[in-house]
């Protein structure tokens, strides 16, 4: 009967050994690391691999370091120009320290979530349309160093901020589809009037060598002929040249001495 008698004592004492390694002995992940809280105080941080800990002694809040991605649902935004829209973002955040984490901040999460749509609102609010629609990269730098340095005390490293969408009422939509048309036709105008111009230019330097070039205006004038004269017209006007305009006086002016 003392037989049986010691062997459940050692039975119970063994169980026990074993519930206290269990409880003492946890294994944590690479990207995991555990906030240790001995009787309350904050003894650090502990991990990965294989810890111990002191059963209920110590507590520890298991924490992940993997990056996060949030997506920041559309906020109601009035941009400097008094244009009413609608912008979403997608945030990148991870946890760098995880004891500041778990002690300065309850919820760090919801915390950098609620901070990341306040700021998307106040820093898009004070761009104008076109520049919200343009330069986003400026605008995500700016929201994004905004919360880095807001969440830094909580251990918290924002990686990046992306504006992803942009919303805007139908009748917006109509006035940039006018505005845009009223660009192209800018722009036609003024290639067509650079097109012009560099015409104008090149007839120019054409006409002023013609002119410096003796009998090349002749030439020009006959070339021009031998083209007329493969089309269907019947009438050719048959130009004067000019070299025959500078002759003419001379001639008639000879002619004039020779009859005194």
């Amino acid at each position: 009967m003392e037989g049986l008698y010691g062997f459940l004592n050692w039975s119970v004492i063994i169980i026990i050994v074993v519930i206290l390694l269990a409880m003492s002995v946890k294994i944590l992940a690479e990207y995991e690391r555990a906030v240790l809280f001995r009787l309350g105080r904050l003894v650090g941080v502990r991990g990965p691999g294989l810890i111990f800990i002191i059963p209920f002694i110590d507590r520890y809040v298991r924490m992940s370091l993997r990056t996060i991605v949030f997506d920041v649902p559309p906020q109601e935004v009035i941009t400097r120009d008094n244009v009413t829209c609608k912008v979403n973002a997608v945030l990148y955040y991870r946890v760098v320290e995880a004891d500041k984490a778990v002690v300065n901040v309850e919820r760090y999460h919801e915390a950098t979530n609620q901070l990341a749509q306040t700021t998307l609102r106040s820093v898009t609010g004070t761009a104008d349309l076109d520049e919200l629609l343009s330069q986003r990269d400026k605008l995500n730098e700016t929201i994004q160093y905004i919360v880095d340095a807001a969440t830094d005390p909580w251990g918290i490293k924002v990686t990046a901020v992306e504006i992803k969408d942009v919303t805007l009422p139908q009748e917006m939509h109509r006035a940039i589809a006018r505005q845009a048309e009223a660009e192209r036709i800018r722009r036609s105008a003024v290639i067509q009037a650079q097109g012009e111009r560099q015409a104008a230019e090149e007839l120019a330097n054409a006409a002023d060598i013609l002119i410096r070039s003796p009998g090349a205006l002749t030439v020009r004038m006959l070339r021009s002929l031998s083209e007329l004269s493969n089309t269907q017209n019947t009438t050719i006007l048959f130009p004067l040249p000019m070299e025959l305009r500078e002759i003419l006086p001379k001639l008639g002016q000879h002619i004039i001495e020779k009859a005194d």
